[in-house]
């Protein structure tokens, strides 16, 4: 079977088969068969590609650890938990927006705690300046699933509130390059805050306010999968979403 994630990754990182070889030292023919066969490279040139296409050895070759293997290194992709939000120390936000460089994301309701706690907004617009890619996914605050949780947690359309207290930050970003802030009417289980290969995953519980709920610390391991499954969440919210400030709908790449 042709190998499509490896295929696609090359054409988004700009590289073609000939000159993917040049950068890894083998004969272009091999990274066709790579990509037409689906045969996987030997380990010392599956890193290399992964590194330059940035992604992980396990998204593009899913198959290639054992079952035993895969679940062990995917168990030591949780650095810490925490038994509440509140309990994350705040050097650890501003590490983890600080070392960011290609992609920070937040997927929430309204997370408002972010931007009130850190320098959200003068942050973001320095580092879209360097290059790094930055998505914001709120709740709809005209949605069911907004109102749904907002009934969850017994504050009822104060959820709705939070997410339009939370605009009045990310408004600031209109027009920022390499920014998007979008709306979904997801109904979620987690809230995600993505740093590169890094994230804190909020648990939501019924009933719980996000504050009072727990929190892990993941970090991305080649051959681990718990990662790659917030993060591919992450993205089939982003993909259905709709720009907050011109309202297309589908994925928009900043």
């Amino acid at each position: 079977m042709p190998n499509e994630r490896l295929r696609d990754a090359m054409q988004s990182n700009g590289f073609s088969p000939a000159s993917l070889a040049v950068q890894i030292g083998v004969d272009p023919k091999t990274v066709e068969r790579w990509i037409t066969q689906g045969r996987p490279p030997y380990p010392k040139y599956r890193r290399e590609v992964a590194a330059l296409v940035k992604e992980s050895e396990n998204y593009l070759w899913p198959n290639m650890l054992p079952e035993q293997k895969q679940v062990a290194v995917s168990e030591s992709e949780l650095v810490k938990t925490y038994p509440r939000r509140y309990a994350v120390p705040n050097d650890l936000w501003s590490r983890l927006l600080d070392q960011a460089q290609d992609f920070i994301g937040v997927l929430a309701y309204a997370g408002l705690f972010l931007p009130e706690q850190t320098d959200l907004i003068e942050l973001i617009k320095a580092k879209a300046a360097e290059g790094t890619k930055i998505v914001i996914l709120l709740g709809d605050p005209d949605s069911d699933a907004v109102a749904l949780r907002g009934e969850e947690e017994g504050i009822k359309g104060a959820m709705a509130e939070k997410v339009r207290n939370v605009l009045a930050y990310y408004n600031q970003l209109e027009g920022t390059e390499g920014v998007y802030v979008g709306f979904h009417n997801t109904a979620l289980y987690n809230s995600i805050y993505r740093f590169d290969n890094e994230m804190l995953v909020n648990t939501h519980i019924f009933g719980c306010p996000a504050a009072h709920a727990p929190v892990m610390h993941l970090r991305e391991l080649a051959g681990g999968s718990m990662f790659r499954t917030f993060s591919d969440s992450f993205d089939k919210v982003w993909s259905a979403s709709k720009d907050v400030w011109t309202n297309p709908v589908g994925k928009v790449k900043p």
